[in-house]
């Protein structure tokens, strides 16, 4: 276990025998935000656009299978109720290239598998507005930390304004400055760079 998110809240890292519960978070049908199955990040557009939802779906399926780790679902009891997508930033391509999230320029290029990036949340319908998604960046921000991780980073939205639906499922940016986070780039206007850097940032319960 990751973390607790509150009384009989509990995370858990996704590993294969975890699979069917995050069918029933997510939907077998629906697929979480808009059929995605955590695939958008993952790969690049035109891939993305070409494949249908089953394929989606198997597409994801198969990085858990392979023993990767790709993310953390919450739970209350038996019942899965949120999910936070994190790895290194080498497995999420999309991610890794667009404008507002790809890696600032520095002098000193930093390892793409030691660099871990949260690139989205879902929780179900019910427990949201109930601070799941912050109870559950922080404890990708210790799954990171117990990786390896250098560093966390997540290119949230922020909340100057209602957020339509799926809007917030990159993260908003209060919430994750709330842990601890700091901008380090803002390449679109609502769509800031945060990091949270292992060896220094402190998580602010």
């Amino acid at each position: 276990m990751i973390g607790k998110a509150a009384a009989g809240v509990a995370i858990h890292p996704l590993i294969p025998e975890r699979w069917s519960d995050l069918e029933d978070l997510f939907g077998p049908e629906r697929g979480g935000n808009s059929g995605c199955w955590c695939m958008w990040p993952r790969i690049a557009r035109a891939h993305y656009a070409a494949m249908e939802k089953a394929d989606r779906k198997a597409a994801f399926q198969a990085i858990v299978r392979s023993g990767a780790t790709p993310g953390l679902i919450a739970y209350e009891g038996d019942k899965p109720i949120g999910w936070c997508a994190v790895g290194p930033r080498a497995s999420v391509a999309r991610f890794n290239s667009a404008r507002a999230s790809r890696p600032i320029e520095t002098g000193e290029a930093r390892d793409a598998r030691l660099v871990y990036a949260i690139t989205c949340f879902f929780v179900r319908t019910g427990y949201r507005k109930l601070g799941l998604t912050r109870r559950l960046a922080s404890a990708a921000v210790e799954f990171a930390r117990l990786n390896g991780a250098e560093a966390v980073e997540v290119c949230s939205i922020d909340a100057d304004r209602p957020l339509i639906w799926g809007d917030g499922c990159v993260g908003v940016s209060s919430v994750v400055a709330s842990l601890g986070f700091r901008e380090i780039a803002r390449r679109s206007p609502r769509r800031p760079l945060m990091r949270f850097e292992l060896d220094r940032d402190s998580l602010t319960a």
